[in-house]
C-alpha cells in the first residue's frame, strides 16, 4: 500500500498533508492486539461467562422463526426472542447464557446460530480518527459564482458529476419520484434542505437493535454520531433546487434505514433488519457503504461467523427476490478481494482484535461480497483507481468516484479538493472520500435506470448498469504515488478487470438507454 490508511468502514480517513484535509472515520478502530497471525482474540458468545448479555442470529428452516416451537427451542437454551424474520428463517434472540449457541445449534430445524459480536451489548468504543471537512461559508459563495445556467450553487465543486456524466444526464433526466434508495447507513438528516424535498418517510426506519422502530425521526443521527449516512443520501439525491449541492439522481426518493449503533457498529442483526425492511417497503436501490462487524471477514469455519454469513446472505437474496438492487463500497485498504491470502489485523473490532490471515475466496466481507450484491470500488479525480480502493479481478463488479488525496489526483478547476462533496446533518456541507462515497453514486445511477425501466426486476437492473458501464483498462503499471515501485496489480482486460470491474458508471447511459 502506498499510504497508512486506518481502516474506518468504507470512508477514508486521509493522513493530514497528504490532502487538504482528512475525511471522517465512521466507526472508530480499536488498538490492535500483539496476537500473531492465525492467534487472533476470537471471543464468542460460546466464550464469554455466564451474565454476560449478547446477541445472536439463529437460522431455522423460513417458516419457523415465528413459531412457538422454536420460540420455545430459544427459551430453552437461555435465550429471548427480538425479532423473528419468518420469510427468510432469521431469529434474532439475546442472552446471558455462555453456552447459549451450541445448545440452540443443536435443536432441530436450526441450521446455524452465532454470536454477532464479541462485546457485550453494551459495547463501547474509542474517538474518531477523523471528521468530514465543513465547506466554508467563503468556498460556497465562490462556488456560486462559478455556476452555471442549471447548476446547483455548490455544484461547480462536484467533479465527480461529470466523471459519470451526470451532469450531462441531468439536463435529460432527473429521475422518478416513484423510485427510492435506502441508505442502510448510521442515519439520515431529513431535515437538510437538499435532502427534505426527496425524503421518503415512509421507507425509513430504526434497526439498530434488531427490530424495526418507526417513531418519528428515529431515523436520524444524533447530534454525537456519524454524519456519513447523511452525507452518503446527499451524494445520491441532493435535490436539484437551487440549494446547494445535487445529487446524481436528483429526481429519486431516498430513505434513512439506521442500523449502525451509537457507536459506531453495524451489527448482524440490524443489518438483517435494514434488508427485510427495505424488501418488504418498495426500496428499488440499497446503498451499504460499511462492512459488518466485528469481523472484517467472515470464515464458515467458525460457526459463529458462518451464522452471519447465512443470515445476511438470506437478507440480501429476499431483498433482491422482491425487485431491490442492494449496491455495496468494497473497501479502503488497497486488499486484492482475489488473492489467495490477506492479513486482516482489524477483527474482530468491538473487543480485541489480532492479525489473523484469511482466503478471501472462503472468508466474506459482507454484505459486499455477498452474491449478487453490486462491488463497487473507488476512483479518484483523474479517472484511476483511488490509492486505497480494494480491488480484484471477478470481485470488483463496477467503480464510480469516490476521491482521493489532491497528491495523487487533482481535479481541474473550479474545484479544488479532490474528495466527494456531501450534505451533513443540520443543513451543511463537506468532504469526504472513500469507497463508501463511490458506492452511493453506483446507487444513484441504478435508481436513474429503475426510474426509466420501473417494471425492470433487479438482475434487469444490474444487467443495464453494467452494460452501460465505460470501459477502462488496468491502470498498468499502477504506481499511484510515483516512487517507481508498484502499488497494485490490476488483472483482466478492458470490458473487464480487477480494478475497475465492467467499468465506470455512466448516468447518461442510464437515463438515455
Amino acid at each position: 500500500m502506498t499510504v497508512p490508511f486506518v481502516r474506518s468502514r468504507r470512508t477514508l480517513a486521509i493522513p493530514v498533508g497528504l490532502a487538504v484535509a482528512a475525511a471522517l472515520a465512521v466507526v472508530p478502530a480499536t488498538a490492535a492486539s500483539a496476537a500473531g497471525a492465525g492467534s487472533p482474540a476470537t471471543t464468542s458468545a460460546s466464550q464469554a461467562a455466564d451474565g454476560t448479555p449478547m446477541s445472536y442470529v439463529v437460522n431455522v428452516l423460513p417458516g419457523l422463526a415465528d413459531s412457538a416451537y422454536i420460540k420455545q427451542a430459544v427459551t430453552r437454551a437461555g435465550g429471548s426472542v427480538v425479532a423473528a424474520y419468518d420469510k427468510i428463517g432469521v431469529v434474532v434472540a439475546h442472552s446471558s447464557k455462555a453456552d447459549f449457541a451450541p445448545r440452540v445449534r443443536k435443536v432441530i430445524g436450526v441450521q446455524s446460530a452465532g454470536a454477532t459480536r464479541t462485546a457485550p451489548l453494551s459495547a463501547q468504543s474509542t474517538t474518531d480518527l477523523g471528521a468530514p471537512v465543513k465547506l466554508s461559508g467563503a468556498q460556497a459563495e465562490a462556488a456560486a459564482l462559478r455556476a452555471e445556467g442549471a447548476q446547483d450553487p455548490l455544484e461547480p465543486l462536484q467533479w465527480d458529476l461529470p466523471a459519470i456524466k451526470a451532469d450531462k444526464a441531468h439536463e435529460k433526466y432527473l429521475g422518478s419520484s416513484k423510485v427510492t434508495v435506502g441508505v442502510i447507513d448510521t442515519g439520515v438528516d431529513d431535515t437538510h434542505p437538499d435532502i427534505a424535498p426527496n425524503f421518503d418517510r415512509a421507507a425509513s426506519v430504526n434497526c439498530v437493535g434488531g427490530k424495526a422502530d418507526t417513531s418519528e425521526g428515529a431515523w436520524r443521527p444524533s447530534a454525537a454520531e456519524s454524519p456519513h449516512g447523511t452525507h452518503v443520501a446527499g451524494e445520491i439525491a441532493a435535490a436539484k433546487n437551487g440549494i446547494g449541492m445535487t445529487g446524481v439522481a436528483p429526481g429519486v426518493k431516498v430513505s434513512g434505514i439506521k442500523v449502525s449503533t451509537p457507536d459506531g457498529f453495524f451489527y448482524t442483526e440490524a443489518v438483517v433488519c435494514g434488508f427485510v425492511w427495505a424488501a418488504e417497503h418498495g426500496v428499488d436501490v440499497t446503498n451499504n457503504s460499511y462492512y459488518t462487524d466485528p469481523w472484517y471477514f467472515n470464515c464458515k469455519d467458525d460457526p459463529d461467523q458462518k451464522a452471519l454469513v447465512e443470515a445476511l446472505t438470506r437478507a440480501t437474496r429476499y431483498a433482491e427476490l422482491k425487485g431491490t438492487v442492494n449496491v455495496a463500497a468494497a473497501g479502503n485498504e488497497n486488499y486484492d478481494l482475489a488473492s489467495d491470502s490477506i492479513t486482516d489485523p482489524s477483527s474482530p473490532n468491538d473487543s480485541t482484535p489480532g492479525d489473523r490471515v484469511v482466503d478471501p475466496s472462503k472468508c466474506f466481507d459482507i454484505p459486499t461480497q455477498l452474491p449478487g450484491v453490486v462491488t463497487v470500488a473507488s476512483t479518484g479525480a483523474k479517472g484511476i483507481k483511488s490509492s486505497f480502493s480494494n480491488h480484484g479481478d471477478g470481485v470488483i463488479d463496477i467503480a464510480a468516484p469516490g476521491g482521493d488525496s489532491t497528491v495523487y489526483q487533482t481535479p481541474a478547476p473550479p474545484a479544488t479538493s479532490g474528495l466527494i462533496l456531501g450534505t451533513l446533518p443540520g443543513g451543511g456541507y463537506g468532504y469526504m472520500a472513500g469507497t463508501s462515497m463511490a458506492s452511493p453514486h453506483v446507487a444513484g445511477v441504478a435508481a436513474l435506470i429503475k426510474s426509466r425501466h420501473p417494471h425492470a426486476p433487479a438482475a434487469l437492473v444490474k444487467a443495464l448498469l453494467y452494460a452501460g458501464a465505460d470501459d477502462k483498462a488496468c491502470t498498468d503499471p499502477y504506481d499511484i504515488d510515483g516512487d517507481g515501485e508498484v502499488d497494485a496489480v490490476c488483472e483482466g482486460g478492458k470490458k473487464k478487470n480487477g480494478f475497475y470491474g465492467e467499468g465506470i458508471a455512466d448516468a447518461l447511459d442510464a437515463v438515455t438507454k
